[in-house]
């Protein structure tokens, strides 16, 4: 799965699988902790991340979300600036 950006410690990833299940969406990953994260409505999916986490895996998903679903419809994969 590769990293689609990192940025304060959180690593974003996006499976490129024909076999990757709708609805779109991302892997953050923060520490231990990892969040299934849907594109479309930022809504977290399944998993956990802290509080802070979240609120900025979502600003980053809001930012990027034509670029991300761009990538999810191709699979082709794009690296995507990190959150400043």
């Amino acid at each position: 799965m590769p990293v689609v950006s990192r940025f304060y410690g959180i690593v974003i990833r996006m499976y490129f699988q024909q076999s990757e299940h709708n609805p779109p969406h991302i892997h953050a990953i923060y520490g231990e902790e990892v969040g299934v994260i849907a594109i479309e409505s930022s809504e977290l999916l399944n998993g956990s991340l802290p509080p802070k986490a979240l609120s900025m895996t979502q600003e980053w998903i809001q930012i990027n979300k034509t670029t991300l679903l761009k990538m999810w419809n191709t699979q082709k994969f794009t690296p995507i600036p990190p959150l400043q």
